[in-house]
């Protein structure tokens, strides 16, 4: 790794965590990132979870300090994300490369399109049923755990279709993903698919961005990283799907 890939990936690292912080959809930066930086497909994927799983337990840190806090809420979804979670990641560290890479680039822009949505709450008279509930975030824990990008703006909207509040919502977002990474990242540790360096240097930059991005999730307003973030998505993605060296 070369001293501009490594800036790269901290830079990166800190826009994502942000992003992460106040809705979700960083790795649709920080997998391509590591891509450009040289990791391979698969093992990006798994790279990439070690900064999610530092720079979610900064977030949760972050807004536990600012006495913003919201542990029972999450309890009823973390079971079936769970499950889903293992599912996922253990079926997708058996594909090559080269078709994560392809699966990963056409999803980036149904996800980049998710993510210049508002999240808002949207009052319902009840919410999910317990069965309904589980269908539900079994399959969010699936997809989590195969490709984690913009998980965490599918959780937003499903959360806060439930009722949940929206800062309530993006808290116990972050817990669910936080349980789905720690459920996902021992899988690809334990076949091999984390490059150490890069991950180091991602997981300073996605831990600084989460710690910054809770303050600004609390206090409102994220645009101009978001655009940031979706303009450097757009143009990795033609580097996923092999438009270019």
């Amino acid at each position: 790794m070369v001293w501009w890939e490594a800036v790269l990936l901290f830079v990166g690292g800190g826009a994502a965590g942000i992003v992460n912080a106040m809705a979700g959809g960083g790795s649709s930066l920080t997998v391509p990132l590591l891509v450009l930086a040289g990791v391979p497909g698969n093992f990006a994927n798994g790279t990439n979870r070690v900064g999610i799983f530092v720079s979610n337990g900064t977030t949760i840190w972050s807004f536990h300090k600012q006495g913003v806090t919201a542990y029972k809420d999450a309890i009823p979804f973390l079971f079936p994300v769970i499950i889903g979670s293992l599912i996922g990641s253990i079926g997708i560290s058996q594909v090559t490369d080269t078709t994560f890479e392809t699966i990963f680039g056409i999803l980036i822009l149904p996800i980049i399109f998710l993510s210049l949505r508002e999240p808002k709450t949207i009052e319902t008279g009840k919410g999910f049923s317990t069965v309904t509930t589980a269908a539900i975030f079994f399959g969010i824990g699936l997809y989590a755990g195969a490709i984690q990008m913009g998980v965490g703006l599918v959780l937003l909207a499903f959360l806060t279709r439930s009722g949940l509040p929206l800062m309530k919502a993006n808290i116990v977002k972050v817990l669910v993903t936080l349980a789905v990474t720690m459920t996902a990242l021992p899988v690809f540790i334990i076949q091999g698919k984390v490059r150490w360096w890069p991950a180091i240097i991602l997981t300073t930059g996605l831990s600084i961005g989460g710690w910054v991005g809770a303050r600004i999730a609390v206090r409102g307003g994220e645009r101009a990283i978001r655009v940031f973030m979706v303009i450097a998505a757009i143009g990795l993605t033609g580097k996923l799907l092999g438009l270019y060296g």
